[in-house]
């Protein structure tokens, strides 16, 4: 019984500090880390950022990007995670070489619009609207149209 008046306010504190430290809010551009500044402008240097918003998690913070041109990047921490770049062709240096690879030999002249770093590899969207899925290595694992 005493057990369980301690875990309890452990457990109410615990959901209260998850739920209170989640904060979504509109940043402005030159309040980005220098990072996040650096990579827009040496990827995509012929584009500004239209709008960024920060993300405050429990352990550490996450930021969300849309270019003047559309194109949407994602960083988890100062890290970039996802490149959306609409109906646009991601740049080349953000795409592992046996992915680029893969796609430049298996679908000549479609370019990867989109690409989604996950825990097991990554998401590729091409401008025909297909997706694949590869593991870290750069091996396809899935097709879906």
């Amino acid at each position: 019984m005493k057990s369980i008046k301690f875990i309890l306010p452990c457990v109410a504190a615990v959901m209260t500090l998850m739920v209170c430290s989640c904060d979504d809010r509109p940043v402005a551009p030159a309040e980005l880390p220098v990072a996040i500044q650096s990579f827009v402008k040496q990827y995509f240097p012929q584009s500004q950022i239209a709008f960024a918003q920060k993300d405050i998690e429990l352990f550490g913070a996450n930021y969300s990007l849309v270019l003047n041109d559309g194109t949407e990047i994602d960083f988890d921490g100062e890290k970039c995670d996802k490149v959306d770049a609409k109906m646009k062709a991601v740049p080349q240096a953000l795409v592992p070489a046996p992915i680029s690879t893969y796609v430049t030999t298996t679908f000549p002249g479609v370019m990867i619009t989109k690409i989604d770093q996950e825990r097991y590899g990554y998401e590729i969207e091409l401008s025909s609207g297909l997706e694949l899925k590869f593991n870290k290595q750069g091996a396809l694992m899935e097709m879906d149209d």
